[in-house]
């Protein structure tokens, strides 16, 4: 008998593994500029300094998750990287330093029903969610569990990461995650307060644009954007900034504390999120939205996680300050 975990879910998608980590945890905003290890120079795109519209005030919108009110923002210029970090990038680190994840210390993470085979031993889920199951053996080496491996995966997001483990990839490459701010401005690719990071429609010409669930949600995908699971990091159009997959893919850490509501008065100038709290803010989605469940692949949704959560749909991308010569 499959048992079921008392674990509260996420409410979009990528579950928490339980008790967040300290509210004290280091911040990563620190000026660094990008290091030999993993991150090199032509990887980043330059976003210049200047003013945006960040948030939503449309009924598209998830009001509990805060992504409103719409307010203009203004950024110092700063760089992000066109992909997410993928497999091939957090080898080479954990080559470098002998790094072990949170996921392979707690020796377990969550991974998607589908992905296990039929004679797989029964595990616990997620109560609200139980098509995330808790697998022994998975971790970013073992995507699915431990019968899995990265063949034919080296170009693909890393997974199974927690905030804490992006924060030791920048540590080494010299580079840190972006604010929740900077990771709108670049989403948004110069467009203004259109729905998804390529415009207002979803599917333009017919052309699939992002890597997102698409069948019947959770028993059924149908694969009409080529992938069921994650797809390589350039497989998608970029935006206009020549971004890959901030929309779709994976979830992706930000530097910020979550909150609903500080946003609304807080800073508009360079906003950090809160100095404290339980979760971290996660954008762009995952190969697991679906818009009859978890619509937050649109360029201003957001949510959350505790930051020594990890599941297979959560990575990350890095920044870094662009430092006037």
């Amino acid at each position: 008998m499959t048992n079921e975990s008392e674990s509260a879910p996420d409410p979009c998608c990528a579950p928490s593994r339980g008790e967040g980590t300290s509210s004290e945890a280091q911040d990563a905003t620190a000026q660094r500029t990008p290091g030999p290890g993993g991150v090199h120079d032509d990887d980043f795109v330059d976003i210049a300094s200047g003013a945006f519209i960040m948030g939503t005030n449309e009924d598209y919108r998830y009001p509990g998750d805060g992504e409103g009110p719409a307010r203009e923002i203004t950024l110092d210029a700063f760089r992000i990287a066109k992909y997410s970090v993928s497999n091939r990038q957090f080898a080479a680190f954990v080559d470098d330093t002998g790094y072990r994840t949170e996921a392979e210390r707690f020796e377990w993470s969550f991974v998607f029903h589908l992905f296990l085979p039929e004679d797989f031993p029964d595990t616990r889920g997620v109560a609200a969610t139980p098509w995330w199951r808790q697998v022994y053996g998975a971790d970013w080496a073992h995507p699915a569990g431990p019968q899995s491996n990265l063949n034919g995966l080296s170009d693909h997001p890393v997974v199974h990461t927690t905030w804490a483990d992006a924060q030791a990839y920048c540590a080494w490459a010299g580079v840190r995650l972006p604010t929740e701010a900077e990771w709108e401005m670049a989403a948004r690719g110069g467009l203004i307060q259109q729905r998804f990071v390529w415009g207002n429609e979803f599917a333009p010409d017919d052309r699939t644009m992002c890597n997102i669930f698409e069948g019947s949600f959770p028993v059924e995908n149908t694969a009409e954007d080529g992938y069921i699971g994650t797809s390589p990091i350039d497989a998608f159009q970029p935006n206009g900034f020549g971004l890959h997959d901030m929309a779709g893919n994976v979830w992706e850490w930000t530097n910020d504390w979550f909150h609903t509501e500080f946003h609304v008065t807080g800073p508009r100038a360079n906003p950090h999120g809160p100095p404290s709290g339980e979760a971290k803010v996660m954008r762009g989605g995952s190969y697991m939205c679906h818009d009859s469940y978890c619509h937050r692949y649109r360029v201003s949704a957001r949510s959350s996680n505790t930051p020594d959560s990890s599941a297979g749909n959560l990575g990350f991308r890095v920044a870094a300050d662009l430092c006037s010569e």
